[in-house]
């Protein structure tokens, strides 16, 4: 008798860790609730994606995109009116799978009205400690992390980086030469800002912060840029820049933009990956150890 294969059914996390889920969502959901933050729920499809050239979207032929974030539908609200939002939710990306990564994760993200990014690095630090517990946390800006990388050795690898990529591997081996603990490195370059403003006092620098934590990348933030010409230049810099790459290249959100031609309130916004915070909380170094079914077994 010809048997049928064995097929991967069990889930790849423990009974306690969907328990710790499930604990942790609702001390999430409870943390804003008691700070007066409205939940949200936006579409996980939308006609539109983002154009950053390090974020592949996954399509769904005739509908559209599965949302990388759901900044752009959070930005649409607030510029309607909404007051300060958050959303707990799943959220898509194509090609990340691995030790870190799913194409499929649950992103928590937020918005304050009338904040600026270094006051809402306060709160992304006390919602941590209400996760994780309590402990310091220390500020470093972005050239002084890449100042902590070490000396690069002169091989023919490093001749073919380009002066970005260079100092894209300077900065990651910055962070990796960070002591243990929670990081927010701030005052990103100008050309990194994605949909940061620049600092009003310094336009050499965004107004952009990164939450690393025992050397895990958990939190992304920015006082948010609300000046639509320059989302629209940034938006077709993205796009040449991902031709020349030979990458898709996705039309802008024409609906984005005209949300922030009506006028989006000035804000702070921040994005973090839930399920990165519940693999400090539990202490598991493979994201597989906190959700049940990822990828190569949903």
């Amino acid at each position: 008798m010809t048997r049928e294969p064995a097929v991967d059914w069990a889930p790849t996390c423990s009974l306690d860790a969907l328990v710790a889920r499930a604990d942790t969502l609702a001390a999430v959901r409870a943390f804003f609730r008691e700070r007066g933050v409205l939940e949200v729920q936006t579409g996980v499809i939308g006609t539109a994606t983002v154009t950053e050239p390090a974020v592949e979207s996954i399509a769904v032929p005739g509908l559209g995109y599965l949302q990388t974030s759901p900044e752009y539908q959070m930005k649409r609200l607030l510029a309607a009116g909404a007051p300060s939002i958050y959303q707990l939710g799943p959220v898509f990306r194509a090609g990340e799978a691995g030790r870190r990564h799913n194409p499929e994760f649950t992103m928590l993200e937020w918005y304050r009205l009338g904040w600026d990014d270094l006051r809402l690095i306060d709160e992304v630090a006390a919602l941590v400690a209400a996760v994780l517990g309590p402990a310091p946390h220390r500020l470093i800006r972005y050239a002084d992390v890449v100042a902590r990388a070490p000396v690069l050795p002169d091989v023919h690898d490093r001749a073919a980086l380009t002066a970005r990529e260079l100092l894209d591997l300077r900065f990651s081996l910055g962070l990796d030469a960070l002591p243990p603990g929670r990081w927010f490195v701030i005052d990103y370059p100008a050309d990194q800002a994605a949909l940061a403003r620049l600092r009003a006092d310094d336009p050499t620098v965004a107004a952009r912060f990164e939450l690393v934590i025992d050397g895990l990348e958990i939190a992304n933030g920015y006082h948010e840029l609300t000046d639509a010409a320059e989302q629209r230049r940034r938006f077709e810099t993205d796009r040449a820049a991902r031709r020349t790459a030979g990458q898709h290249v996705p039309a802008p959100d024409a609906r984005l933009l005209a949300a922030l031609d009506h006028g989006l309130p000035a804000c702070a916004g921040v994005a973090l990956g839930f399920d990165r915070l519940l693999m400090l909380k539990l202490g598991v170094r493979d994201i597989r150890a906190v959700i049940p079914f990822p990828i190569d077994r949903a």
